[in-house]
């Protein structure tokens, strides 16, 4: 599914994406700057949380209450190795009743469960946004290194 939208719509696409997701685990490919940031905060507000969201950049996970689910939400943009992950215990955070995004997921895929959703985010000329939604998207070791490209 591909969307095309401006800042004024971000909640209304939310609202959608929320409706379409089949995982609780959501990867977040864009430049630097395309926004993903910015959708993960109408995500959470759409999932019922009235916490203010901001990036985890430096503390690499913030954690939301939702209406019926915790969300976390991961920036492993600083993230050096897949070791650091462990070390933080990023695998206990995997709770399939818990809603996960993350943003610069490349250097955990293999720890993730086998089937994510992936949303990719591309800047336009003007002040719109597009993103192409993929479902179900399989991580297992077959195409583990196609799953690296998203955009």
């Amino acid at each position: 599914m591909e969307l095309t939208y401006n800042i004024h719509e971000i909640q209304k696409i939310a609202s959608t994406l929320v409706e379409k997701f089949s995982s609780n685990v959501v990867l977040f490919y864009g430049e630097m700057g395309a926004g993903k940031t910015t959708l993960i905060k109408a995500l959470v507000k759409e999932l019922g949380s009235a916490d203010d969201v901001s990036s985890p950049t430096y503390s690499l996970v913030n954690e939301y209450q939702g209406e019926d689910s915790l969300i976390f939400h991961f920036d492993l943009y600083r993230l050096k190795s897949v070791e650091e992950a462990l070390d933080m215990g990023f695998e206990e955070y995997l709770n399939p009743d818990d809603v996960i995004f993350i943003e610069w997921p490349e250097k955990v895929l293999h720890l993730l469960p086998e089937k994510v959703d992936v949303i990719t985010l591309f800047p336009s000329d003007n002040d719109d946004r597009s993103l192409k939604l993929s479902l179900n998207m399989n991580l297992t070791s077959n195409n583990l290194m196609e799953q690296r490209n998203f955009y």
